[in-house]
């Protein structure tokens, strides 16, 4: 049976995906800012939702989606030619640092690997979809480097550990953090994940906080403003 994942423009199939359309996801979809990207590419783009999202929110953006697991990308281009953005979207099947070499991107996103130095999940997809170490980071921040225009951003969801690593590779490749978000479930919780917006520009740095739930299963008046463009249940 077909796993379905219905927004208010698209659809999203998910049969036999290891990563599954996630909270970390579509707040990345949602809050990703950009001034009228051109150019965007979605590095590991799963079943296609962040794409398929600033696809909707940008639309005069040429998309281009990366992902590493052959099943996934074939899921996630039946998804993109399934859409209304079709013409818009482009599915890549390969490593990111190995494909499109000469592109550069107004905005890099990534919903990226974690659990940094964890255990492997028995899961196969699933270990390959959420597992990694710091190696892939320095790839993804020398790529950002190589690839973004000069006022281009790269915007990241990552668990707060994982941003601290980051922002310790971004010296060496003259990168610098321009924002970020830091998400809560609650708003006397500890933020676990952050939203990280760096580029080649050294500007003021913007804080904020992004809380999800007022009480529990009642989503904020900020998650439900987020959201509301693209989740049916609002």
């Amino acid at each position: 049976m077909a796993d379905i994942f219905k927004f208010k423009q698209f659809e999203v199939d998910q049969t036999g995906c290891a990563m599954k359309v996630n909270t970390d996801g579509v707040l990345l979809g949602a809050l990703a800012a950009a001034n009228n990207p051109q150019s965007i590419v979605d590095i590991g783009t799963g079943t296609g939702v962040i794409a398929l999202m600033l696809a909707q929110r940008f639309a005069g953006a040429n998309i281009d989606a990366v992902e590493i697991d052959e099943h996934t990308a074939e899921t996630a281009g039946k998804n993109f030619k399934g859409s209304v953005f079709a013409d818009r979207l482009n599915m890549i099947y390969g490593d990111f640092a190995e494909v499109n070499s000469a592109r550069k991107y107004d905005l890099i996103v990534s919903n990226p690997p974690f659990f940094l130095d964890s255990l492997a999940s028995a899961n196969e997809k699933k270990n390959l979809a959420r597992h990694t170490d710091g190696l892939f980071f320095l790839r993804l921040v020398k790529y950002a480097a190589e690839h973004l225009t000069n006022e281009g951003t790269c915007q990241l969801i990552v668990p707060l550990p994982t941003s601290m690593l980051i922002k310790q590779l971004m010296p060496k490749n003259e990168l610098y953090v321009q924002h970020f978000i830091s998400i809560k479930s609650f708003g006397n919780d500890e933020p676990h994940r952050e939203i990280l917006t760096f580029g080649k520009e050294q500007k003021e740095i913007i804080e904020e906080e992004f809380v999800i739930y007022d009480a529990p299963k009642v989503y904020s008046k900020e998650y439900r403003a987020a959201l509301h463009n693209f989740l049916t249940i609002f």
